[in-house]
C-alpha cells in the first residue's frame, strides 16, 4: 500500500465538502470558525493503565474494545510517560512541557503556580473554536484548570466501595477518627491564585483506606466509571453537531482495584501468572527503588515487608478485572460515537498515564524510572489514516501528543512545546525515529534521570554536587526485564559513556 504524504494523510479522513482544509503549516493559522467537518478529539485517560491489553500481546486479557480500536489506529509499542505518577504525568501531556519545565514533580502543587500564563493542549483547541469539556479524572485531582474548558469539568459522585460491609466498617472508622479530632479526607488548601481564587497547593487530609481490592455484585454505572461512561454518551449526543475537545477520564485500574463482579468472573484465580522476577535488579542502586507506600496504605496490605503469594495473586487478577471493567466502559463511548456518525471525523486517543508494577522487582504502583512504569498504553486513530491496526517501535513520549494533535486538526503549534509530532510514524510506522525517550523520577533531593533507547534503558540519579550517586545500565537485547544493571562492566562501558552523552545532551539532540 502505497504510504500518503503527510498532507495527503492530514486530508485523506475529510469528506468532500472539507476538501479545502490543509494543515497548519501551509494556512498559518486556522480558520477558527465552528464548521461540521472539522476534527473533534475524543481524549480518553485512563489511570495507572499499563500496557496491558491483547493487542499489547497479552492473550490472558479480555480488553475486546481496546484491541477493536487498535485494529483501526496505531498502537505505540514504547510510549513513556516523563514522569511515573499522576500529577506530573498529566501535566507534562497537557502542557507539552517537560517536568524540568513545568516543576511538577508531587500532587500537591499545581502548574499555574510554576507556569502560571501556559496554554494548555486543551485551552490551545478552545481558542480555535472548539468546544472543550472534561469528565472525571483528567488533570490531578483537586488541581483542575478551568480555564482549560469551555464549562466545568463535570465529576462522578460515587463512592470507591459498594460492598454494605466496607462502606459500614468505613464509616465507623471515620467517625472513630473524628471524635479524636482528626480531620478525615478534607482537603486543606495551602495557596490561592490572589486573582482567580484558582487552589495552587493543596493537602489532602486524612484518608481512610479500606481493602485493595473488592468485586461487588453490582452494575456498571454504580461505580465512578459506569457514570463517566453514561455522562460521555450524553455529551456526545449534545455535541454531535459542533467540533469538540471531549476529555474522558476513567480512574480504574487506580487502587483500590474495585470492579463488578462479572469482570472478576473474566479471569480464573489459578491462571494468573505471578512476576517472573520479583527481587530486585542485581547491582540496583538503592534509589531507583520504592517501599509501595501507596499500596501498603490499604487495609489488607502488611506495612512492610514482601506480599504472599496469595496477595500478589488477588491483586494482579483484580487489575485485570478493572482493566476489563474500563475496557467495557471504553467501548460504550466508541460505540456512541459511531452510531451518531462521528467516527469519520473524530480523532481518538487513547492513554494510560503511566504504567504500574505488578509485582515485577518486588514491587508495586509506580513511582520508579523503570520500564513498567515509565511505559504506558497509548493508541491514536485518525480518521481516513493508512495503515489501519499497524504496531509501531518507534520511541514516543507524551509530550509529543501535543503537537500530533495540533497537526492532525490543522492548528498552528504553540512557542515552546517540548514534543515532536509523531504524524510521520502515523504515516509510516515502521520509519526510524526518535533515538531516545527521556523519563525522570525525584527521590528526595536526588532526581533520577532515565533514557529508553531503541535497545537500553539507561539512568543516572543526579544530587545537589550535579555528580552521580547512582547509575543504571540495562540491556533490552538480552535482558528485556532490566534484571541486571551492567553499568559497572568493563564491557559495556563504552555503551554507558555514549548514553549519559545523550541524556544530558537532552531530549532535542535525540529528535528524529
Amino acid at each position: 500500500m502505497r504510504i500518503l504524504s503527510r498532507r495527503e494523510f492530514l486530508k485523506a479522513g475529510l469528506s468532500a465538502s472539507a476538501a479545502a482544509f490543509m494543515p497548519s503549516s501551509i494556512l498559518g493559522k486556522p480558520d477558527t470558525q465552528k464548521y461540521s467537518e472539522q476534527y473533534n478529539v475524543l481524549f480518553i485517560v485512563v489511570d495507572d493503565l499499563r500496557p496491558q491489553a491483547g493487542c499489547y500481546g497479552h492473550p490472558i486479557m479480555k480488553t475486546p474494545h481496546i484491541d477493536a480500536l487498535a485494529a483501526t489506529g496505531t498502537l505505540f509499542k514504547r510510549a513513556y510517560c516523563q514522569q511515573a505518577v499522576c500529577s506530573p504525568s498529566r501535566t507534562s501531556l497537557l502542557t507539552g512541557r517537560r517536568p524540568d519545565t513545568t516543576k511538577i514533580y508531587d500532587l500537591q502543587t499545581h502548574f499555574r503556580k510554576t507556569i502560571p500564563d501556559i496554554v494548555t493542549l486543551p485551552e490551545h483547541f478552545k481558542m480555535h473554536g472548539y468546544h472543550t469539556q472534561a469528565l472525571s479524572k483528567v488533570y490531578h485531582s483537586g488541581l483542575d484548570d478551568p480555564q482549560s474548558w469551555s464549562v466545568p469539568h463535570w465529576t462522578p459522585h460515587a463512592s470507591a466501595y459498594a460492598k454494605p460491609e466496607t462502606l459500614e466498617a468505613l464509616k465507623a472508622e471515620k467517625q472513630r477518627l473524628r471524635a479524636l479530632g482528626v480531620q478525615v479526607g478534607a482537603q486543606e488548601i495551602l495557596e490561592r491564585d490572589p486573582k482567580t481564587g484558582l487552589p495552587l497547593k493543596i493537602r489532602h487530609g486524612t484518608r481512610v483506606m479500606g481493602p485493595s481490592w473488592e468485586d461487588p455484585d453490582v452494575p456498571d454505572n454504580a461505580l465512578a466509571d459506569g457514570m463517566t461512561s453514561d455522562k460521555a454518551i450524553e455529551l456526545l449526543r449534545q455535541l454531535k453537531d459542533k467540533p469538540f475537545f471531549l476529555a474522558v477520564g476513567f480512574l480504574k485500574p487506580h487502587l483500590p482495584f474495585v470492579a463488578p463482579k462479572k469482570y472478576f468472573e473474566l479471569y480464573d484465580r489459578s491462571q494468573v501468572e505471578l512476576a517472573q522476577n520479583p527481587y530486585p535488579p542485581i547491582g540496583v542502586p538503592g534509589l531507583a527503588m520504592t517501599d509501595w507506600g501507596e499500596l501498603r496504605a490499604y487495609s489488607d496490605i502488611p506495612k512492610r515487608g514482601p506480599l504472599s503469594r496469595d496477595k500478589a495473586r488477588d491483586l494482579i487478577r483484580a487489575y485485570y478485572a478493572c482493566t476489563s471493567y474500563v475496557d467495557a466502559q471504553i467501548g460504550r463511548v466508541l460505540s456512541e460515537l459511531e452510531r451518531l456518525g462521528l467516527a469519520d471525523k473524530t480523532v481518538i486517543v487513547l492513554w494510560g498515564d503511566h504504567g504500574w508494577h505488578l509485582g515485577e522487582h518486588g514491587l508495586w504502583c509506580k513511582h520508579t524510572n523503570f520500564e513498567e512504569a515509565t511505559r504506558s498504553l497509548l493508541i491514536v486513530r485518525v480518521p481516513g489514516q493508512n495503515n489501519k491496526g499497524a504496531n509501531t517501535n518507534a520511541l514516543v513520549e507524551f509530550a509529543d501528543i501535543y503537537p500530533t494533535l495540533c497537526e492532525i486538526c490543522g492548528l498552528p503549534l504553540p512557542s515552546e512545546l517540548e514534543g515532536t509530532s509523531f504524524v510521520p510514524v502515523i504515516e509510516q510506522p515502521d520509519r526510524k525515529w526518535k533515538k531516545a525517550a527521556f523519563s525522570q523520577y525525584p527521590r528526595g533531593t536526588v532526581m533520577g534521570y532515565s533514557i529508553r533507547t531503541d535497545r537500553y534503558r539507561y539512568t543516572e540519579w543526579i544530587g545537589q554536587s550535579k555528580v552521580p550517586v547512582g547509575v543504571e545500565l540495562y540491556d533490552h537485547a538480552i535482558d528485556p526485564r532490566e534484571n541486571v544493571n551492567l553499568v559497572s562492566r568493563a564491557e559495556y562501558k563504552h555503551v554507558a559513556q555514549e548514553l549519559s552523552a545523550i541524556l544530558h545532551n537532552g531530549w532535542k539532540s535525540a529528535i528524529p
